[in-house]
């Protein structure tokens, strides 16, 4: 306005400096060059009088920089946001840098517990989830969203899935990954799983299942079973998921995933058969995207408070919608049914305790170890003795014990089977290899190993004056499986006899001596095991023997009296290895 006053007294205002009549008459012509310039002049302070008002605050040059650390599913919206802070410490800017990194990597690096290549050092992190945090100090400043976890299917497999899915629950999750109940919904539904060693989402649905079965009263052979199961269904990451759902298969595929990874899915790839969410009756646990200040510097600090504050402005919480989030309060403007989702915010399930959470981690990690077993099969010859009342033999019995046992493990189970009697390979010899030790999925001359052995289990015959030799069997196996331990499977002698004790009329080791001999072998740095099935077992001193050896090594004895009871002793083996080598009651009467 300074400019305009001035161009105003000049065209007409009041001039204190009046020349005479008759020269400003004869000058007439020239003063339109002066004029002329002092409007040039005028208009030129209005444009810099304009700049000066409008100009953002000034900086220091030296800005503080904020780098984040964002999941990669909200790196972009956190990113947008950080494009557009404003922010200030004191008179420094903050220049606001947001990259994408993997939750877990980056919980591994803040840890110590990364490699090299892993080293990531944040000044601020976002991951998706809370439950990261659990082996740390650190304290949330907040959290930027929300996007609950569900179970997802294509949609023509939610339409099949109507009659045997519905409504959707964990319950019926839990009952389809249930490796003791094959002939149930698992027959219809196969179980993808997001391994939740790498992905919060995998984690949470483990978590919301693990309550359900808690709730249900289940037993951790059951949960051991479900673990077991769904650890031979994992998909690394949620695109691999998504592409599975879609395949047409025998068994309809569900699995987990968060709602926001189904709305991007959908919304980016416009998939002619799209993911649909289906959300549990029992409620959802939500990735809840933590703020996390990592910085030690307090300038840095600063910044980061105020960029934490920002993200939980309006304006930036409307950002977050955009990319298919929900607020913290659950309010998803962009989740609409035509990208497979419920714009319905469903009911959470609350994060357990972090030692909860850390049991069940630790319990998915024992379970997902490989299995080494090799198994000692009793041929004596009171093993053609009558099992039951029903008159199947002792070794028939024993057959369909381990063809049922060997349903419950995957190909990449490693398995041997050796035959005991005595004097079966030269006199003092009373062990024979019938199947070298090697995963069930390895052809042998054109038949897989899993197969051998079943055709093995069902040609098995007791030799009718065939005696027990099963110590020096035992200690030559024990031996065996010493040399060739392998530290990242569950290595375990798996015994199956009748329980009649070392009678082996070469003499061989006594009872007293394979306890002395396991006892001082069993390394619990380097365990191995000793599973035994005594079928049809009911002599004290029989059950005595059998308990000692199993507990020696950390093992267990099982006395079964029906065939029936076999799955349920298979879960309780697998199980075992929640707690070994220091299980507790480790015996069975």
């Amino acid at each position: 306005m300074g400019g305009r006053h001035r161009t105003d007294e000049l065209e007409g205002g009041y001039n204190p400096y009046r020349e005479p009549h008759s020269r400003r008459r004869s000058s007439r012509g020239r003063v339109f060059v002066p004029l002329a310039g002092a409007v040039a002049l005028a208009v030129l302070l209005g444009v810099a009088a304009y700049v000066v008002v409008n100009k953002p605050p000034t900086c220091n040059e030296n800005k503080i920089s904020l780098a984040v650390v964002a999941s990669p599913d909200i790196q972009p919206a956190i990113s947008k946001i950080g494009s557009k802070f404003a922010g200030k410490v004191g008179d420094r800017c903050v220049a606001v840098s947001v990259t994408a990194a993997d939750s877990a990597a980056v919980a591994h690096a803040l840890s110590g517990t990364a490699t090299t290549a892993q080293q990531i050092k944040p000044d601020m992190w976002v991951p998706d989830s809370s439950l990261w945090l659990t082996k740390s100090a650190a304290q949330p400043a907040g959290s930027v969203a929300h996007s609950p976890v569900v179970l997802t299917a294509s949609k023509s497999g939610a339409e099949k899935l109507q009659a045997a899915f519905s409504p959707a629950s964990w319950t019926g999750l839990m009952n389809a990954a249930n490796a003791a109940n094959p002939d149930g919904l698992a027959k219809k539904v196969r179980v993808l799983a997001l391994d939740p060693d790498q992905n919060a989402a995998g984690m949470s649905a483990l978590l919301a299942g693990a309550a359900v079965l808690k709730a249900n009263k289940a037993t951790d052979e059951l949960l051991a079973g479900v673990l077991r199961q769904l650890s031979e269904s994992v998909v690394n990451t949620p695109d691999a998921m998504f592409a599975t759902l879609t395949k047409e298969a025998a068994r309809i595929p569900v699995g987990v995933a968060s709602e926001q990874s189904i709305w991007a899915f959908n919304t980016k790839n416009s998939p002619s058969n799209p993911a649909i969410a289906l959300y549990p009756a029992e409620g959802a646990v939500n990735l809840d995207y933590p703020i996390v200040v990592t910085t030690k510097d307090k300038d840095v600090q600063q910044a980061a408070a105020a960029f934490a504050k920002n993200l939980t402005s309006a304006a930036a919480q409307k950002t977050i919608q955009d990319y298919g989030f929900r607020t913290t309060a659950g309010k998803g403007a962009l989740l609409k049914t035509e990208y497979g989702v419920n714009p319905k915010n469903p009911r959470a399930i609350p994060l357990p305790d972090a030692a909860s959470v850390t049991k069940l981690a630790q319990a998915w990690r024992l379970i997902k170890l490989g299995t080494k077993i090799l198994s000692l099969n009793d041929i004596s010859g009171t093993m053609a003795l009558p099992a039951d009342k029903t008159g199947i033999t002792r070794i028939r019995a024993i057959a369909q014990v381990a063809q049922e046992g060997l349903k419950l493990f995957p190909d990449k189970t490693e398995i041997g089977t050796w035959v005991f009697s005595d004097n079966l390979n030269g006199k003092g010899v009373d062990w024979k290899e019938a199947v070298p030790i090697g995963p069930l999925a390895q052809q042998i001359n054109g038949v897989t190993r899993r197969d051998l052995i079943a055709q093995g289990m069902q040609k098995i015959q007791a030799i009718p004056t065939g005696n027990t030799g099963l110590n020096d069997s035992l200690w030559a196996a024990y031996q065996k499986m010493t040399k060739e331990y392998e530290a990242d499977k569950v290595n375990t002698i798996l015994v199956f006899t009748d329980g009649v004790g070392n009678d082996d009329p070469n003499g061989g080791i006594s009872n007293a001596q394979i306890l002395r001999k396991l006892k001082a072998a069993f390394n619990p740095e380097r365990p191995i095991s000793i599973l035994i099935i005594s079928f049809n077992t009911t002599a004290d001193d029989n059950k005595a023997q059998m308990n000692a050896i199993a507990k020696t090594t950390g093992g267990q004895a099982f006395f079964p009296q029906t065939v029936l009871e076999i799955r349920q002793i298979f879960l309780q083996g697998i199980a075992r290895r929640l707690c070994a080598p220091n299980c507790g009651g480790n015996t069975q009467q």
